[in-house]
């Protein structure tokens, strides 16, 4: 029998690696055993937080190289290991929504056991291994660095007048979310890191948190009743989407209070 070090190999062997090209720049994507395509995210550094209340100090701030799901995690993809799709737009190409934090979390352990991977989350305190070769929900930081794509204005694409064709929003909605990579990608080959859900970070949520984070590999506070949220959804205003934004909820933990505005993708570490 496979030991779990070599099951992690195998599975590294099974992912198909392939280059293409966005608005000029070459990503490296990579398709998991179970045909998941994900983007790799050069480590580096980058001007994190905005202008707004809770978006302050913008501060310096460097990540490690990572993977990152190309899209929202679907519907589909969710059922593909046997977990009951809770969505109130239902599209198999669509976001999964009305997924509490905890229930984002165990998709992520889910989706690594079936790779081989080791999980990152322990579901009796919910703390996440970040040294863990599996699946978890995106740091803060990784998602804005993810979003910006290298990028240092409000919009990774440059004048807010674009933004509806980066973006399923309040304004271009057709009424709910929308199938995942109908609108445009960032640089890096991301799609709807604006829109369409926001989605679950794996940070705490605090509003003072930027004055006293790391600078590099910042996972937030240790402790909060709100988890953070990134990107806005379907059912928000342009003044709310952009890549700095911060966005919380503190139903995270409520499997009974479910949302149609929040989705997630997940991450994995790179490794060096």
């Amino acid at each position: 029998m496979l030991n779990r070090q070599t099951a992690v190999v195998a599975a590294l062997l099974l992912l198909f690696t392939m280059c293409s090209k966005e608005n000029g720049k070459t990503v490296r994507e990579i398709r998991t055993k179970s045909g998941i395509e994900m983007v790799f995210i050069p480590g580096g550094e980058f001007m994190m937080g905005g202008d707004r209340p809770g978006e302050t100090p913008v501060h310096r701030v460097g990540v490690d190289s990572f993977y990152i799901d190309k899209y929202e995690v679907t519907q589909q993809m969710y059922r593909m290991l046997d977990l009951s799709n809770p969505s109130h737009f239902k599209g198999e190409k669509k976001p999964v929504e009305q997924v509490a934090w905890m229930n984002a979390a165990i998709y992520c352990n889910e989706r690594s056991i079936e790779e081989g991977l080791d999980p990152c989350y322990d579901e009796n305190s919910w703390s996440c291994n970040y040294s863990a070769s599996g699946y978890r929900l995106p740091s803060e930081a990784e998602w804005e660095y993810a979003a910006r794509a290298g990028s240092q204005g409000k919009y990774f694409f440059g004048d807010v007048k674009n933004i509806k064709n980066y973006a399923v929003f309040s304004q271009n909605t057709p009424g709910g979310t929308d199938n995942v990579g109908t609108k445009k990608p960032n640089a890096w080959g991301l799609y709807d890191m604006y829109g369409n859900v926001a989605e679950w970070c794996n940070d705490f949520y605090s509003t003072v948190y930027y004055s006293r984070s790391s600078d590099f590999n910042p996972k937030g506070p240790r402790e909060g009743s709100a988890r953070v949220t990134r990107g806005g959804s379907w059912n928000d205003p342009e003044a709310v989407i952009y890549s700095g934004s911060r966005g919380f909820d503190e139903s995270f933990n409520d499997a009974c209070i479910l949302k149609d505005t929040i989705g997630f993708r997940c991450v994995r570490r790179a490794d060096k």
